[in-house]
């Protein structure tokens, strides 16, 4: 059981899309696997926002230029002109995942104290949204 749990937590924090129905498939519960995974999701943004930038200089001499992100991710970059902090943490955790929504924000120059918050909203939503359509989805079947 502990190592089911283990492995939810350890999908989400690189991507929950696959941690809940993983937690399904193992026959968790609901509240189980929504803690995993939103555990997972925070320890995955707390990594991505304090390690990420060093990560990036280790792997890439060179440091990416805003330009550079911008047309890597265009989605994300609409989210931050039009949304702010707020946009980037919230719907880019949602829709893209926390730890790239804070490399492109490490790109931009953003405040990582702030999207990192937001972030982590974020992640909490995500997990619940996800986990309520899995469990009430797998009720129907």
């Amino acid at each position: 059981m502990f190592l089911k749990i283990l492995t939810v937590a350890g999908l989400a924090t690189f991507e929950i899309y696959a941690a809940i129905p993983a937690g399904f498939a193992f026959r968790l519960s609901p509240w189980t696997i929504f803690f995993a995974s939103v555990v997972g999701g925070l320890a995955g943004a707390v990594v991505a926002a304090f390690f990420g930038d060093k990560i990036r200089a280790f792997f890439h001499k060179k440091k990416k230029t805003p330009a550079e992100e911008t047309k890597k991710h265009p989605v994300i970059t609409k989210l931050w002109n039009k949304y702010g902090v707020v946009g980037l943490g919230i719907l880019g955790t949602i829709t893209v995942g926390a730890p790239i929504s804070i490399a492109v924000g490490t790109g931009l120059n953003v405040n990582l104290k702030q999207l990192l918050v937001w972030c982590c909203v974020g992640v909490i939503i995500r997990c619940s949204v996800f986990t309520a359509i899995g469990h009430y989805g797998l009720k129907l079947v």
